[in-house]
């Protein structure tokens, strides 16, 4: 059964990007600390990028040989720069936006979170789909209900700044605890969302 995934990294002080974030800056000003444990180590924007390693390495590999489909938020789409126009993924990957009559190849627009993961949760198949974010994406599909499985990988930073995975949402979800990893770059949490 088609299960529905949200993750994102956080500082230890709960922000998802650092301050400014936005094209060309995509994690905002110090926020590439968040993502050392994709890219095995310090990076910065336009420097070449690495691979994760060890357990960073792991955690993705099991999570990228589940998914079937990917939703993402406008937001995110502009920061990553289209990600160059190209899908990264290989698989469907759905936009939530207001401008949906852009429907550029390899992504599909939709208008709506709850629309979005039913969309992937069919293109899917029997694979699980995978809600990367932003911040706001992943409340909303919290607060829609629609989230099985929340993982929360924490970054050793604090970036004092920036934005707050959880700000405004005022919705109690009850989690149970599934799993647990750790690396010298990340600790993944994985929770189960009770209903």
């Amino acid at each position: 059964m088609t299960k529905v995934l949200a993750g994102i990294t956080t500082s230890v002080d709960g922000y998802v990007a650092g301050p400014n974030d936005g094209p060309r800056k995509g994690l905002g000003e110090g926020g590439e600390r968040l993502h050392y444990w994709v890219f095995g180590g310090p990076w910065t924007y336009g420097s070449a990028l690495g691979e994760p390693t060890g357990e960073d390495a792991a955690w993705l590999e099991e999570v990228m040989s589940r998914l079937g489909a990917v939703v993402a938020g406008r937001w995110t789409y502009e920061a990553a720069e289209h990600w160059g126009d190209e899908n990264p993924w290989g698989i469907p990957v759905f936009i939530v936006t207001h401008r949906t009559e852009e429907q550029p190849e390899g992504f599909t627009f939709v208008s709506g979170v709850k629309e979005a993961v039913e969309q992937a949760k069919a293109a899917a198949g029997e694979k699980d789909v995978h809600v990367m974010g932003g911040a706001d994406i992943i409340r909303q599909a919290l607060d829609e209900g629609l989230v099985d499985e929340l993982t929360i990988i924490i970054a050793p930073v604090i970036l004092g700044g920036g934005k707050h995975l959880f700000d405004g949402f005022t919705k109690s979800v009850d989690l149970e605890h599934i799993g647990f990893r750790q690396s010298p770059l990340a600790t993944f949490i994985d929770y189960r969302v009770k209903r």
